[in-house]
């Protein structure tokens, strides 16, 4: 049986989110504590409420770092404030850091003419990809009920799992498959292109090599890097 930790830092409505996963046939943990979590097989990270209450509440619960850490190394499944929390700085209450998992920012809607902030009501979600696993079951263009000031605004479109249409078209879902933490080694510059030689993190001393075109050469002020690695696209050969 499929055993999940559904993180409580004193934000989201965690009895509604435990039954729901219970229903489906999984073992749920609702806890705080970084053991559990850590031996979890996958994670499901809620909230709601302000991102600032939200930082707070999961650093003096001390898993900020622990749900950082396995955010690159087992299913994270993150809700509402949750997935906020995944960019790097919210707008909210004057401007708040977050997790920094991905690149990218937290907007508040805009005023605009006819348009009420909260977005609130039932709105119709536009798939990136309806052949993903994530949208098993869910036609295309299908309905689904918001309440929210903020939306995130995610640096790499390519993450874009979905979208919605409120004043503007705006990410209501992020996808990324198999992102690890590594350090760069070395890069060597062959003509346009170049070549990157990095570590991932758990398998520090066993060097890997990607050549990628100088254009997409990541801007480095730190050697500590992610690297996506889609299923099936890493061959290890002892």
């Amino acid at each position: 049986m499929t055993r999940i930790a559904l993180l409580d830092y004193g934000m989201g409505n965690l009895h509604s989110a435990a039954k729901a996963l219970e229903h489906v046939g999984a073992a749920v943990d609702v806890t705080n504590d970084p053991k559990l979590i850590a031996q979890a097989d996958k994670i499901v990270f809620p909230g709601v409420g302000a991102m600032r209450d939200c930082m707070q509440g999961m650093h003096e619960a001390g898993i900020d770092e622990v749900v950082r850490k396995a955010a690159f190394n087992k299913p994270v499944l993150a809700i509402c404030v949750g997935m906020q929390a995944l960019m790097q700085r919210s707008e909210e209450n004057g401007g708040t850091y977050a997790l920094g998992i991905f690149k990218g920012s937290v907007k508040r809607f805009a005023d605009m003419g006819g348009l009420k902030v909260p977005h609130m009501g039932w709105n119709q979600v536009h798939q990136a990809d309806p052949s993903h696993p994530m949208w098993k079951n869910i036609e295309q263009d299908a309905r689904f009920y918001f309440v929210h000031s903020y939306y995130v605004e995610p640096e790499d479109a390519g993450i874009v799992a979905a979208t919605c249409d409120y004043g503007l078209q705006f990410c209501t879902a992020l996808h990324q498959e198999n992102l690890f933490p590594a350090r760069v080694r070395e890069i060597t510059f062959l003509g346009n292109r170049c070549r990157m030689s990095f570590e991932l993190n758990h398998l520090p001393g066993h060097a890997l090599t990607a050549e990628v075109g100088s254009q997409d050469l990541p801007r480095l002020g730190t050697p500590d890097i992610f690297v996506a690695l889609p299923p099936g696209s890493l061959q290890v050969f002892a």
